[in-house]
């Protein structure tokens, strides 16, 4: 385990799964850790349980609804008032919808969430991120980015088409494009970005997504991992020296494995 007192972790998604997981370890490790989530009743209860299991009081909460680019700005601006520096950003934070939802702000849902939450406060934070150089982002992505599609013309599916799958995958595409192309942005400015399929892990964030038949499912959980498995990794690209100053890469099992064709596009990374 790293020492990482005197360091500052952001962890959005903390309030339950591996976002949860991530911040009880880098809490472990010594790291002033700000946990982000949606609802307060939750996140007091994790905030709690990340003290007691990490032995740690340097543990915040703060709370963010990703759905919302407002929240989003008010995050930020509420972490820049308390914080002088950034070392661990973990963009954690998900849904899926079983319908097409309009946010506040006019935006599918899933893609607000999934993605745009992820780019607005990353380069919200950005220069503090800068400042705490050698600092780290990690952008959690999901393997199933393989399936997604970007299509420009039907970004939030105004003209048809939707379904919870086919938005899930294309937010987690955006992610892997995204982190690729915040990297190489960043080379040279001691801020690595690099994102991961954490495993398909056992968690209530598929309570939202469509039915699966229970005998189907029954088999489909021996394949599952645990949330503390996929904090682990979570963790592993977050603190690792294995990966110290490594940027642009894509994880699965802590190992960097080639994305999606489509997700290392660079033209079509810099469009989005």
């Amino acid at each position: 385990m790293a020492d990482l007192n005197g360091k500052t972790a952001l962890i959005t998604g903390a309030s339950s799964g591996i976002g949860l997981e991530a911040a009880v370890k880098t809490a472990r490790m010594g790291a002033d850790v700000v946990m982000v989530a949606r609802d307060l009743q939750r996140g007091e209860a994790a905030l709690k349980d990340v003290k007691a299991r990490s032995g740690s009081e340097k543990v915040r909460l703060l709370l963010c609804d990703f759905s919302s680019q407002a929240g989003v700005r008010a995050l930020a601006a509420v972490y820049r008032a308390e914080n002088s520096r950034l070392d661990i950003l973990v963009n954690n934070a998900g849904t899926i919808c079983r319908e097409r939802i309009l946010t506040e702000d006019g935006l599918e849902q899933t893609f607000a969430v999934n993605h745009l939450g992820y780019f607005l406060l990353t380069n919200l934070l950005l220069d503090l991120l800068e400042k705490s150089a050698p600092s780290r982002a990690v952008v959690v992505s999901s393997g199933g980015h393989v399936r997604g599609k970007i299509d420009f013309e039907n970004l939030q599916y105004e003209n048809g088409g939707f379904s919870a799958i086919k938005s899930y995958y294309r937010s987690k595409l955006a992610n892997v494009l995204f982190s690729n192309r915040l990297s190489s942005l960043l080379e040279g400015k001691g801020v690595t970005v690099n994102s991961m399929h954490p495993g398909v892990v056992l968690t209530n964030f598929w309570s939202k997504a469509p039915a699966i038949p229970r005998p189907i499912f029954a088999v489909y959980k021996l394949f599952l991992i645990s949330a503390e498995q996929g904090g682990d990794r979570i963790v592993y690209l977050a603190t690792s020296p294995e990966v110290e100053g490594k940027s642009g890469g894509y994880y699965k099992n802590n190992r960097c494995i080639d994305p999606s064709r489509t997700a290392q596009d660079e033209a079509l990374a810099a469009r989005l």
